[in-house]
């Protein structure tokens, strides 16, 4: 046996093949070099991505999300950016349309019917019992609601499903103006925000110039007339009125107070306002309250002495501003009728003072572009 092992190795030495020492070493070199191609590959790899995340259009430290508080104080999430909304109020569909984020809008309630193509939006029907179901359906980033319109029990219910709702309840027509352009905000438009809010000021104030100086005419404004109810002094109706030129006989605290015939009767109001939404013109509801009775001892019944406006003055938007001016001139018809011109004025115009007619190319004068230039703090090409 030894004999067999010692014949058995000396034949495996005999074939086990001869290396020299220089193929040995190139063979190292080629693994070493093999091994450094690898580690240079990987710390390029590591750095291109480190580059990459680096370079990235959304960054770890952009939020998903944005917290702001609506107007009845909630903390609210909104998803960044808004693409698609939800409106359960028809006053806050109009401030969509009118920030421009129409595109934008992908449902709201069957009583949004301003403008016409709002009619045309996916319906998640009424803001009292919306469906959550429809909603939920929509994927909305936000749902927008009111605090006098919509109840609370929809705004936890949406919670409870992941859905960010913002609410706003304003209560006279500065807040109307402020209202949206904080929605606009919230929205990610806050130009056209600033835009549509700054139009509504200047109409505003435009028509405060004309009227300003003007008593007021005490009104009763109609929200229902059996039982009949007004509006409260708190409220954005009676604000309007106010802007109108107009003070409300209604003197409550409450928001949509019952009001006793016999109370009317005794204030007398100057006037009786409609929106066009509870009569489609003023005579067949002054007709009826004519016979009904007790209406035919208030004095503007008797003498039809109405006001009708667009159902725009119901609705905390943008769009109340028109129903204002509709009022006003109503009320106060002779601020809104250019005065005739005097013979004299005429006279005057047509005749002007030797010392007011102009020089021979007096508008082309140095001093005058110098004045211009000044005056408009621009250059002389400006134009």
């Amino acid at each position: 046996m030894p004999q067999r092992a010692a014949l058995f190795a000396r034949k495996s030495h005999a074939i086990r093949p001869k290396v020299s020492r220089g193929a040995f070493l190139l063979l190292y070199c080629n693994s070493l070099v093999n091994a450094l191609l690898a580690a240079v590959a990987a710390l390029l790899f590591c750095a291109a991505l480190s580059h990459a995340q680096s370079t990235s259009p959304i960054s770890s430290a952009s939020p998903a999300y944005r917290e702001v508080t609506d107007e009845t104080g909630r903390t609210v999430r909104v998803p960044q950016p808004v693409n698609r909304i939800v409106s359960l109020a028809p006053s806050l569909t109009e401030i969509v349309y009118a920030l421009g984020l129409q595109d934008h809008l992908v449902g709201d309630t069957e009583f949004c019917d301003y403008p016409a193509d709002a009619q045309k939006k996916t319906k998640v029907g009424g803001g009292i019992n919306p469906s959550l179901e429809l909603i939920a359906n929509l994927h909305p980033d936000i749902v927008l609601v009111t605090k006098a319109f919509n109840r609370l029990e929809t705004v936890q219910s949406l919670e409870n499903l992941g859905i960010s709702s913002y609410a706003t309840d304003p209560h006279t027509v500065e807040e109307i103006i402020s209202s949206s352009k904080q929605l606009s905000d919230v929205l990610g438009a806050p130009e056209a925000g600033a835009t549509v809010a700054g139009e509504m000021e200047r109409r505003l104030a435009s028509l405060q110039q004309r009227i300003g100086a003007l008593p007021p005419k005490r009104v009763l404004f109609v929200v229902w007339t059996q039982p009949l109810i007004s509006v409260g002094k708190h409220t954005f109706i009676a604000d309007a009125l106010r802007l109108a030129g107009a003070t409300s006989i209604v003197d409550s605290g409450q928001d949509w107070p019952q009001v006793s015939l016999e109370e009317v009767a005794r204030l007398q109001p100057d006037l009786l306002v409609f929106a066009e939404s509870h009569s489609a013109s003023a005579s067949p509801t002054v007709e009826v309250l004519a016979t009904l009775p007790g209406w035919n001892i208030v004095e503007a019944v008797k003498k039809r002495r109405v006001a009708v406006i667009s159902d725009a003055v119901n609705r905390p938007a943008p769009r109340i501003v028109s129903a204002i001016e509709d009022l006003a001139k109503q009320l106060h018809p002779d601020a809104f009728t250019e005065k005739p011109e005097s013979n004299k004025e005429k006279i005057e115009r047509d005749n002007p003072r030797q010392n007011d007619r102009p020089t021979a190319h007096s508008s082309f004068s140095p001093g005058n572009l110098q004045a211009r230039i000044a005056i408009s703090g621009g250059c002389a090409c400006a134009r």
